[in-house]
């Protein structure tokens, strides 16, 4: 057993050894075992991951009665992976196909809760200037009002969206490093028993990280990304619809 080696490597430099190893004829070589399980766990897992995304993607259908802005918000699911692979390449972390994919699976319920809370305000946002302007039903603002829209909804969501996310990863912190602490012991012989480390690190470490890793990045990326698309997305819709178009000139 080789330091600094796992299954994953192993088998991997196997494979490319005997892609120029002749087999004696009639005989042939598969990988079964830990390898045949891992395949087998990450088919299932994908197939959770992409059924969570379909029922996320359908309630916010439901919620926002519209089919192009649940797209921009469920895109943060896919920043939140590009956080994830960029943190385990950083701080050179094994991919653990059970925990990291639950790990991801998990973010795909998390991440899309600060795009929800600032489109949702910037509709909001968007619906009292029409009242302010006694827009008729159907119409739609202009460039200009819907960038004012998106700029005050982001300053105003910034620190919510950011409270929340601190306060989930710093609630993963301690699950992710085995921070340990004995409360019960503290309070009768004030020893608190503290320790980082256990055998617990080994199996929740790897699903803590990846939701702190994907949170981290996408939370930045929201903040940016889906503000931008939300803006594009308006834009294309007052190019298709110029007449329905209103700004602060338009005289009802």
């Amino acid at each position: 057993i080789l330091e600094d080696y796992n299954a994953t490597e192993v088998v991997d430099n196997t494979k490319r050894v005997l892609k120029t190893y002749q087999l004696p004829q009639g005989y042939s070589y598969k990988f079964t075992g830990e390898q045949e399980e891992q395949a087998k766990m990450m088919a299932f897992l994908g197939k959770a991951l992409l059924i969570a995304i379909i029922l996320i993607f359908l309630i916010l259908v439901a919620q926002f009665n519209s089919a192009i802005t649940p797209v921009i918000i469920s895109l943060s699911v896919v920043l939140s992976l590009i956080g994830v692979l960029l943190g385990l390449i950083i701080f050179k972390l094994d991919f653990i196909v059970l925990m990291t994919m639950l790990g991801v699976i998990s973010l795909a319920g998390i991440v899309v809760n600060n795009a929800i809370v600032l489109i949702d305000y910037v509709n909001l946002l968007i619906e009292r200037k029409k009242k302010e302007l006694n827009a008729p039903e159907g119409s739609l603002l202009s460039k200009d009002l819907i960038y004012d829209s998106i700029i005050q909804a982001g300053k105003t969501r910034l620190r919510p969206v950011l409270l929340t996310a601190i306060t989930t990863i710093l609630g993963l912190i301690p699950l992710a490093y085995g921070i340990n602490i004995n409360f019960i012991t503290f309070f009768t012989d004030f020893d608190a028993h503290y320790y980082v480390g256990g055998e617990n690190v080994m199996f929740w470490g790897p699903l803590s990280k990846t939701v702190i890793y994907g949170l981290t990045f996408a939370t930045f990326l929201t903040l940016v990304i889906v503000p931008v698309m939300y803006f594009i997305l308006f834009r294309i819709k007052i190019r298709l619809n110029k007449s329905k178009v209103i700004d602060l000139n338009t005289d009802f």
